[in-house]
């Protein structure tokens, strides 16, 4: 070991390599500014008053520092109600997604499948034209899903590229020699599937996982067509009626009042944004090496 340290630190990088390296770092600084500046400014203009947010006072700190509008927003009670219904539907959706997910990429992966290319080429069509939204609330409407649970969990369950990228880390990870030697075994395809794919899948399945989470978290467009009673509106839905709420003064309200309304809605933005976004913030961080490591290896090649 300390033989291979001495040749390491032999090795010594050129006058190019270093002017290529430093501008790299100056990039990827500049990446990393752009990218976490709206993050501290979203979350500074929250904890801020709404006078110095509404003239523009916060750049990088909060300003006379307040809670009211966190304090607006948890005296809805909505919001709660909201937030027990976006964790039941991401919680739900994504267990369901992943689940369905796994069930069609996996024997689309295997050569022994017949008709997989035709049921591939089926699927991807799919995802290039669809029926639209009339078509798809009436197929909704049908089967009598319209103002339930269920409208915002089954019509979108399966989405076509998390398929496409599962099929691709099947096909790459799980070896025909691995199937061939449990079916010599005496081994079950669902026996099979659940302690041999399943454990080697733990990237793919983060992967699943965080983006059938996230996208069922921030999903509000359906929750607007396919549900009338309030007490089944997720999060963002309620969001949304708080800030339009917000926007829209009464003719008969004096200018002062009327001024703050309007900063108590602008800061209010900032305040449901932090809320909504922090439960993926918080579960990131805990999936980051598997979906970084599942992506890599799920990707499509070429």
């Amino acid at each position: 070991m300390a033989n291979v340290a001495k040749v390491r630190n032999k090795i010594r990088e050129s006058s190019g390599d270093k002017v290529f390296l430093t501008i790299i770092y100056i990039i990827l600084a500049l990446v990393l500014v752009a990218v976490l500046y709206p993050l501290i400014y979203i979350f500074s203009s929250s904890f801020s008053s709404p006078s110095a947010v509404s003239a523009g006072r916060v750049w990088l700190w909060p300003v006379d520092i307040s809670l009211r509008g966190y304090e607006s927003l948890f005296k809805n009670p909505q919001v709660l109600t909201g937030y027990g219904n976006s964790l039941l539907y991401t919680a739900a959706g994504t267990l369901i997604s992943v689940s369905l997910t796994i069930m069609l990429a996996y024997p689309l992966s295997r050569t022994t499948f017949y008709g997989r290319n035709m049921i591939m080429m089926i699927i991807t069509f799919t995802m290039l034209f669809s029926g639209g939204l009339i078509p798809t609330y009436m197929v909704v409407k049908s089967l009598g899903l319209i103002d339930t649970r269920w409208a915002l969990i089954i019509p979108n369950a399966v989405w076509v590229w998390q398929v496409i990228i599962a099929r691709s880390f099947f096909q790459q990870s799980i070896p025909a020699e691995l199937v061939e030697a449990s079916e010599m075994d005496g081994c079950s395809d669902l026996r099979f599937i659940r302690s041999v794919v399943l454990s080697l899948s733990k990237p793919i399945i983060a992967v699943l996982i965080i983006m059938y989470a996230v996208g069922q978290w921030n999903a509000y467009f359906d929750a607007l067509i396919y549900l009338k009673s309030a007490d089944k509106f997720p999060l963002q839905l309620i969001l949304r009626s708080i800030i339009i709420q917000n926007n829209s003064g009464s003719s008969n309200m004096d200018a002062l009042k009327q001024v703050e309304r309007q900063q108590l809605a602008e800061l209010l933005k900032y305040s449901l944004i932090v809320v909504a976004t922090l439960p993926v913030l918080i579960i990131y961080p805990f999936v980051q090496r598997y979906f970084v490591q599942g992506m890599l290896v799920g990707s499509v090649k070429g």
